[in-house]
């Protein structure tokens, strides 16, 4: 048999910081919470906004999608992965992984919570891979 699990991750290109979160599924529900844990830990809200960078996924674009307070989304076009800043880190992530097995999912699960709690100590390698050339700078941005 086989076990999932899902990892969501957003990424700020100008100061490197994530924020992960592990699911067991992916569903507009799941999207919903994972959205509202983003806005919290990101502190948005009526006086923090962020723009969220999604693909076209059935769960990023479904009609009972909850969106906070604070939380814009912009669709990429299809067949454009390259574009999202988020897709950079993922090889980052997958190194634990890769060429490994492991006896359970939670182990697996374990290996990947460290890694993405990695990814809070190497801020400036994050930055360099995920701030594209053309990305616009936050101080600039406007909602």
């Amino acid at each position: 048999t086989y076990q999932w699990a899902y990892l969501f991750s957003f990424v700020r290109p100008a100061s490197g910081e994530t924020v992960n979160v592990i699911g067991s599924t992916v569903s507009t529900a799941i999207m919903s919470a994972v959205l509202d844990h983003f806005a919290r830990e990101a502190g948005l809200g009526p006086n923090g906004r962020a723009v969220v960078v999604l693909d076209g996924a059935g769960w990023h674009t479904g009609h009972d999608l909850k969106v906070p307070d604070g939380v814009h989304l912009a669709f990429l076009p299809p067949y454009s992965p390259e574009l999202q800043p988020a897709e950079r880190i993922w090889p980052i992530i997958n190194e634990v992984v890769a060429n490994r097995t492991y006896d359970d999912l939670l182990q697996l699960l374990d290996a990947v919570g460290a890694r993405c709690r990695h990814l809070d100590t190497v801020r400036d390698h994050i930055r360099a891979v995920t701030k594209y050339h053309w990305w616009p700078d936050e101080h600039r941005c406007a909602v």
